[in-house]
């Protein structure tokens, strides 16, 4: 009972490289990531208060 079939391994190791920097459309900043989150609460936490 010998199993003479052998396992190949596996392409890149799971891993695939795409494209290393992707040059987006939009850039923002930390701080304006950051303020447009705060805005974002306040207008849930506003309309919560008056509906």
């Amino acid at each position: 009972m010998t199993d003479n079939s052998m396992a190949m391994p596996a392409g890149f190791g799971g891993l695939m490289r795409y494209k290393e920097e992707y040059d987006s459309k939009f850039k923002f900043g930390p701080g304006t990531v950051v303020g447009m989150i705060i805005v974002t609460i306040v207008l849930v936490v506003g309309l919560r208060m008056f509906y």
